[in-house]
């Protein structure tokens, strides 16, 4: 899982997290999707060091992570594996979201320590909601946004898919076969070719970010009403400022390509 909705998205996470008090956990009303009850609960921590980013205002680094808590232990265990999974490769001593937050605002008082007259205000904040619910599928956008130093923040977004009745992850290969997967990118770069406005032969090396100029999905995916969604956030294909880039493959495209039984298929 690595870790970017554009810097505006970042920005009014950023903000609305500037209004809350502080808290250690915060949980929302409990929200009921088909099969499965879960709810949100949350960390935040704020550093006591206070940065001037103005004259006339101050602020100070903070560190937040709301994600669902679902019925299902197999469900959070994933999810907290894929949120873990980044941060514990650099320090294998955090095992909690906690210590997420807390490593975070560490690393900004050791910063504020030896920068005291810094304009910096740190932020990480990480987001996972839920966005789509069935009886074996289920869509989570992991929403990774920071700021430790530099021109201006950055924002991953990423999708997690899951199948609550069989506890396993659902992968792109467990819904296109390998051997089709030539044809989904056929499929795929003529719809992307629509979207940008291009013809068909136009070359992609010019305007594109693609290795050596040749059209490639990238890896985050989910399954929504349309149709099979791909995201490319900035600096994948396009520049920064250009934000993110969607792409959807309607069911009806992938229908003959796509295993039969799965959630490509099974209801559309």
């Amino acid at each position: 899982m690595k870790k970017i909705f554009c810097f505006i998205i970042a920005a009014t996470l950023f903000a609305s997290c500037r209004n809350e008090k502080p808290k250690d956990h915060v949980e929302d009303a409990t929200v009921k999707a088909d099969t499965l009850t879960y709810k949100y609960d949350s960390v935040k921590v704020y550093s006591k060091n206070i940065a001037k980013s103005s004259e006339s205002s101050k602020d100070t680094a903070k560190a937040s992570i709301k994600y669902p808590v679902f019925e299902n232990q197999g469900l959070n265990k994933y999810i907290h594996r894929q949120v873990l999974d980044y941060f514990s490769k650099e320090d294998p001593a955090i095992i909690s979201y906690q210590d997420i937050t807390n490593s975070f605002i560490k690393g900004y008082d050791s910063f504020f320590a030896e920068n005291k007259d810094t304009y910096q205000s740190w932020f990480l904040i990480i987001e996972i909601k839920v966005l789509k619910q069935t009886a074996n599928y289920i869509a989570l956008q992991y929403i990774h946004a920071d700021y430790a130093g530099g021109a201006h923040g950055n924002t991953n977004i990423s999708y997690l898919n899951y199948n609550p009745k069989t506890n396993q992850a659902v992968t792109l290969d467990s819904l296109i076969d390998v051997s089709q997967i030539s044809k989904l990118l056929n499929i795929a770069e003529a719809i992307f070719r629509k979207n940008e406005k291009l013809t068909p032969t136009e070359p992609l090396v010019e305007k594109y970010f693609f290795e050596k100029g040749i059209f490639s999905l990238p890896e985050s995916f989910y399954v929504s009403d349309k149709g099979l969604v791909f995201l490319y956030n900035p600096y994948e294909i396009k520049p920064y400022a250009a934000g993110t880039t969607e792409l959807i493959i309607p069911f009806d495209a992938v229908k003959s390509i796509a295993k039969p039984n799965t959630i490509l298929t099974a209801t559309n």
